[in-house]
């Protein structure tokens, strides 16, 4: 597990991708790995078969045609993912990466990054997908699956990034969070920036107790910590805080059964990406 892996292609997310890419990099002194997936149903890897289409009277060579237009559309596409990929090496230059290793498959997504998992260390993947841009549009659909199936922390950024110098962790007690803590205390992807660490009530689990020891093992990491208590519901309530505090990264928990991360298992996956306007980074 050593690279930080980038995901790109060409939504509008891309350059953000790169930019974090690049960041996560350099604060963890790891190989950067820019990857680009051609997708294996937009552009099957072997012609069409369409040869059962004889039968409605359509001639041979209208289907040769058809198939040759298949392998041109593919060969295009190939080609403008190296573009991209070339084009995302200069940018990481350019900001002091020395080398990026350039990978380009044809598949699908979650095939890809599930065979590059053991030597994965961060995961860096655009919010949306070509297919799904915009402030308001919904989260990709590669998105969703690729955060419940990759066991690795995925940085979810939208569609710009800046190098976060205040973060957040919505903490909920559980094992995943703990688990958490220590990274944020001991990674130096997060070394030196102030850090609020943040939970939800709902009237039964104020959790002081395991705040305050979150809050001691941050602030021996060197983390200067800043700890609250919210109410209500917990998207927009994580929301609101960090617009209030300009929080610049929000960590939290994937999955799992607290009512931070409940959420996360079913719809309101796509309402908190949505609504996200800073990079989210998920554990596992």
């Amino acid at each position: 597990m050593s690279k930080v892996v980038a995901c790109i292609d060409g939504s509008v997310a891309a350059s953000a991708v790169c930019d974090a890419g690049v960041w996560a990099s350099r604060r963890l002194d790891a190989p950067l790995k820019l990857l680009h997936v051609l997708d294996q149903q937009r552009y099957p890897s072997t012609p069409t078969d369409l040869s059962g289409s004889l039968s409605l009277g359509a001639r041979e060579h209208l289907m040769e045609e058809l198939a040759d237009l298949d392998a041109r559309r593919n060969r295009v596409a190939m080609e403008q993912g190296k573009l991209m990929l070339d084009a995302a090496k200069a940018r990481a230059m350019d900001k002091g990466i020395d080398d990026p290793e350039l990978q380009q498959r044809h598949g699908d997504l979650l095939e890809s990054l599930l065979a590059l998992q053991d030597e994965t260390r961060l995961l860096v993947i655009g919010r949306q997908g070509t297919e799904h841009q915009g402030a308001s549009a919904k989260v990709g659909d590669n998105v969703e699956r690729v955060v419940r199936a990759v066991y690795r922390p995925i940085l979810v950024v939208p569609e710009t990034f800046a190098e976060p110098e205040v973060i957040m962790l919505a903490f909920d007690g559980s094992d995943t969070c703990r688990k958490g803590v220590e990274m944020l205390a001991a990674s130096p992807l997060f070394r030196g920036l102030d850090c609020h660490l943040v939970t939800v009530d709902d009237g039964q689990h104020a959790r002081h107790e395991e705040l305050a020891w979150a809050g001691e093992r941050l602030s021996a990491g060197g983390h200067q910590v800043f700890t609250s208590i919210l109410e209500g519901e917990v998207e927009p309530a994580l929301h609101r805080y960090q617009q209030e505090h300009g929080i610049e990264l929000l960590v939290m928990g994937a999955y799992g059964h607290s009512r931070i991360r409940e959420f996360l298992l079913g719809s309101t996956t796509n309402e908190m990406l949505r609504e996200a306007r800073v990079p989210h980074l998920l554990l596992r």
